[in-house]
C-alpha cells in the first residue's frame, strides 16, 4: 500500500474514532460563527446607505414618528431590504446545496430545474398584462411569480417521476434545462408584445430586485420557506450518502426515491419563494456553497446551515453594494451577485473539468 492511501487510510479511521461530542461541538462551533457574522452583516447594513442616519434617533420614541425621517428610512427603505436579502440568499444557497448533492453535480444551481424560469415567465405575464392578483399587501409579480414557480415545479417532477422507476436526476436535471429554454423563449415574446414600460419593468425585474418597500411579501413568502427548511433540516446524513451515489446511500437504509423527492421539492419551494421575493437573482446557489465547502469540507450537516447563513450575508453585502456603489443611483442586486458569480463560475467550470 503506498504511502498516500495509508496516510487516507488512517484519516478516515481517525474520523470514525472521534467522539460523537467532539463532532457535535465542531458543527456548533462552525454554525455558530456563520450566525454571528450573518447577524451582525444584517444589523449592520440597515444603518449604511446614501443618506446618513443616527441610531438614537432611530429608536427615540419621543420623536413622533410623522417627524422622525431616520426611522422612517430605518424601518421602511432599509430593513425590509435588508430582511428579504437576508431571506432570499439563505434560501438560494441551502437549496443550491441540497440540489449538488441530490443530482451529484457540483455545477447544479437553484435554477438549473426551471423553476426560476417559471416564475419569471409569471411575472412577465402579470406585468404585460396588468393582472390583478395583489392581496394581503402582496404584488400581483409576487403572486404570479410564485404561481409559475409551482407550475414549473410541478411540470419538471412529472417528467421526472413518469419513468414508473422512480425519481430519474437525468430526466429532472433534462427536462429543467429544457424547461428554462423553453420558458425563456416566451418571456421574450412577452417583451416584445409588452409596451415600452412594460418591457422596462420587466427587464428590471429580470435582473433581480429587492427593491421591497414593506414587510407583507417577507410574511407571505415565510410559510413557504419555513415549510422548506424544516425539510433542509432532516436531510444533512441522507445527502452525505446520496453523494457517494444511490447504491451506497440504500445499502445504508436510504430510501433514495423518497429522499430525492424531499430534496428535490423542498429546494424548488425555497427558490420559488425566493423568486418572488427578489426576482431571479443568479449565481448565489453556486458560488456560496463552493465557498462554504472550501471552509469547512464537505460534511452536509456544517454545509447546509453555515451555507445558508453565508449565503444571507453575502446577499445583503451584495445588495449594501448595489444601493450605494453608484449612489444616489441604485444597481439591481443581480448585476452584482453575476459579476461575482460570473468568473467564479468559469473558475469553477475549468477546475472541474
Amino acid at each position: 500500500m503506498s504511502v498516500r492511501l495509508r496516510e487516507a487510510s488512517a484519516g478516515q479511521a481517525r474520523r470514525r474514532a472521534a467522539p460523537a461530542g467532539q463532532v457535535r461541538r465542531r458543527i456548533l462551533t462552525i454554525v455558530s460563527l456563520f450566525a454571528a457574522g450573518a447577524a451582525a452583516v444584517v444589523l449592520w447594513a440597515p444603518t449604511v446607505g446614501s443618506t446618513s442616519i443616527s441610531l438614537a434617533r432611530v429608536f427615540d420614541t419621543g420623536i413622533p414618528w410623522e417627524d422622525n425621517v431616520d426611522a422612517q428610512i430605518f424601518f421602511v427603505a432599509r430593513l425590509p431590504r435588508v430582511l428579504s436579502g437576508a431571506i432570499v440568499g439563505a434560501a438560494l444557497a441551502a437549496a443550491g446545496v441540497v440540489l449538488q448533492a441530490m443530482l451529484r453535480n457540483p455545477l447544479a444551481t437553484p435554477f438549473t430545474l426551471g423553476v426560476s424560469a417559471g416564475g419569471a415567465l409569471g411575472a412577465m405575464l402579470a406585468i404585460a398584462f396588468a393582472f390583478d392578483l395583489g392581496m394581503m399587501g402582496v404584488s400581483s409579480i409576487a403572486i404570479a411569480s410564485f404561481a409559475g414557480s409551482l407550475a414549473a415545479i410541478a411540470i419538471v417532477y412529472w417528467l421526472a417521476s413518469s419513468q414508473k422507476r422512480g425519481l430519474s436526476t437525468n430526466v429532472l436535471l433534462l427536462a429543467g434545462v429544457t424547461l428554462n429554454s423553453f420558458f425563456s423563449a416566451l418571456i421574450l415574446f412577452v417583451q416584445y408584445m409588452a409596451d415600452f414600460t412594460e418591457s422596462f419593468r420587466t427587464v428590471r425585474w429580470l435582473m433581480g430586485d429587492l427593491d421591497v418597500g414593506n414587510y407583507s411579501p417577507i410574511l407571505a413568502a415565510l410559510p413557504f420557506l419555513v415549510t422548506a427548511f424544516a425539510v433542509f433540516a432532516i436531510l444533512p446524513r441522507t445527502l452525505n450518502l446520496l453523494t457517494l451515489g444511490e447504491d451506497v446511500a440504500a445499502g445504508r437504509g436510504v430510501e433514495v426515491v423518497r429522499a430525492q423527492r424531499l430534496a428535490f421539492l423542498s429546494a424548488s419551494l425555497a427558490t420559488g419563494a425566493a423568486v418572488s421575493l427578489g426576482g431571479p437573482i443568479g449565481f448565489i446557489g453556486i458560488v456560496v456553497p463552493h465557498l462554504v465547502r472550501l471552509m469547512v469540507g464537505s460534511d452536509h450537516r456544517v454545509v447546509l446551515p453555515a451555507a445558508a447563513l453565508f449565503g444571507a450575508a453575502f446577499t445583503v453585502l451584495c445588495d449594501l453594494t448595489a444601493r450605494t456603489i453608484m449612489a444616489p443611483l441604485e444597481l439591481p442586486v443581480g448585476i452584482v451577485t453575476a459579476l461575482i458569480g460570473g468568473p467564479f463560475f468559469l473558475w469553477l467550470l475549468v477546475k472541474k473539468s
